[in-house]
């Protein structure tokens, strides 16, 4: 694959899947589909999967969304770790 000229790897619009993982809350799921909702008007919350961790002290979102740029990732990606429950973003 040949890197753009924005130099990524990407080829935009595509399908991108971004794992989110925090410390688990009641309202933790809500708050990063709502995050993401905001950077990703056309985001579709009933494509996030939820992920318990074993003892149950963590939740990993996976969100998959339609990337219209890499400025558009960028922004997410600051978006969601600049929230206080995020652990990481990948």
């Amino acid at each position: 694959m040949a890197v753009s000229e924005t130099g990524t790897l990407l080829q935009f619009p595509c399908a991108f899947p971004i794992k989110v993982v925090g410390l688990s809350s009641a309202d933790f799921a809500q708050q990063i589909t709502a995050l993401v909702q905001a950077e990703v008007p056309d985001f579709r919350p009933e494509t996030v999967v939820l992920r318990t961790s074993q003892g149950g002290k963590y939740l990993a979102l996976t969100v998959t969304l339609t990337a219209r740029s890499q400025a558009q990732l960028d922004a997410l990606y600051a978006a969601l770790t600049r929230h206080p429950g995020v652990k990481f973003v990948l």
